[in-house]
């Protein structure tokens, strides 16, 4: 039976989604394919994903069955099922570093954030007692120091990575060639939601360009109740994220806008909205003759869904690539799945290349002629 053995780094709200997912379509009585970017990647359904480790430092999650730990608070994110049978799997204590800011112990205690006491593992023992072949990443942002600890220990145990925050490893030359060198694959950084507001408004910018219209200005603000937005309510830990969200909009214009003319990044924590993520995204700009255009758009979506329905590809696109001795960043992969990827593609071509690297043909072979150049 072929299977992907997955380590996951933070049982959030979004783990929490990706393990019920595993689960959700795994059981033939639900819906289908729907919901789903890939049914089947390289013979892997999601059901065939299996957890085989999981890190936190959360008191109410550390030394709790995954199974359990996903509903534990704060997480929030929508239960669409519910039951999800006994893994053997118990959440330990991964290093904290740099992983809690310091305002997350001041909210109530439902939202509070309050390390556990126990002693951190050795990351690389539990991952090479497991036998993980794909560590995903979900710490909080502005956890440099933390993330760079875990691809660190991927590189000592042999595992792959998905680097799901902006924390830039996957983009990094010097990380990549580290990858490479050891023949594991990394994808990253920085998760594009299925449909979110940063996927939304790419599209959007690059439909302007396409039509001939120029972009002046915009912005795309975001709202949140999930401990994702509570976390960044320190400023100091937004400066990756920052420049995550902005060049991923950027990249779909033929020329960047001023620094002055456009703003994108979290804007504030609701904490009445749980996972529920509202986005507003307005865009000026001028058409034939200079005649204006304003366009305002607000999307609201389930924001934890959003991340595990790309995750869930990722995830087995990492383990196609191990199965095939690639190793380093996949680049395909990465600008479909990722905001920051070490090289950014229009997104119709990054889906053709992704779809080529799938099927195991030659990047950028199966990519019409015309969209070949970037």
């Amino acid at each position: 039976m072929k299977s992907v053995k997955v380590a996951i780094v933070g049982v959030g709200n979004c783990a929490s989604s990706l393990i019920q997912g595993i689960h959700y379509y795994s059981n033939g009585t639900n819906a289908g394919t729907s919901g789903l970017m890939h049914p089947e990647i390289g013979g892997y359904q999601p059901g065939d994903v299996e957890v085989v480790a999981a890190f936190d430092i959360d008191q109410r999650k550390v030394g709790s069955a995954v199974e359990q730990a996903i509903f534990a608070k704060p997480n929030c994110a929508m239960t669409f099922e519910g039951t999800i049978p006994p893994s053997g799997v118990t959440v330990v204590m991964g290093p904290i570093l740099d992983g809690v800011a310091a305002h997350m112990a001041d909210y109530p205690d439902d939202d509070a954030f309050r390390p556990a006491e126990d002693k951190p593992v050795d990351v690389v023992q539990v991952l090479e007692d497991t036998k993980a072949e794909v560590l995903v990443c979900y710490l909080p942002v502005g956890s440099e120091r933390a993330v760079r600890h875990y691809a660190e220990a991927c590189l000592q145990a042999g595992v792959g990575m998905v680097n799901c925050v902006p924390v830039f490893i996957a983009s990094n030359p010097e990380w990549a060639e580290r990858f490479r060198d050891a023949g594991l694959p990394i994808v990253g950084d920085d998760i594009k939601s299925q449909v979110g507001a940063t996927i939304v408004h790419r599209s959007l910018m690059r439909l302007f360009n396409d039509r001939g219209y120029g972009v002046d200005r915009t912005y795309q603000l975001n709202t949140g109740g999930n401990t994702d937005f509570l976390n960044m309510l320190a400023r100091d830990r937004l400066q990756s994220k920052k420049i995550s969200k902005t060049g991923s909009v950027q990249s779909q214009l033929d020329k960047p806008l001023a620094a002055r003319d456009i703003h994108v990044g979290p804007s504030d924590y609701v904490p009445w909205q749980g996972d529920n993520k509202i986005a507003f995204i307005r865009m000026e700009g001028r058409g034939f003759g200079g005649a204006p255009i304003e366009l305002e758009l607000r999307l609201s979506v389930q924001d934890s869904p959003n991340s595990a329905g790309v995750v869930i590809d990722a995830i087995r696109c990492a383990k196609l690539a191990l199965d095939r001795g690639i190793g380093g960043s996949l680049e395909e992969v990465s600008a479909y799945y990722m905001k920051t990827p070490p090289r950014q593609m229009r997104d119709a071509i990054a889906k053709e290349r992704c779809d080529a690297f799938i099927v195991g043909l030659k990047s950028g072979s199966a990519a019409p002629k015309r969209l070949a150049a970037e």
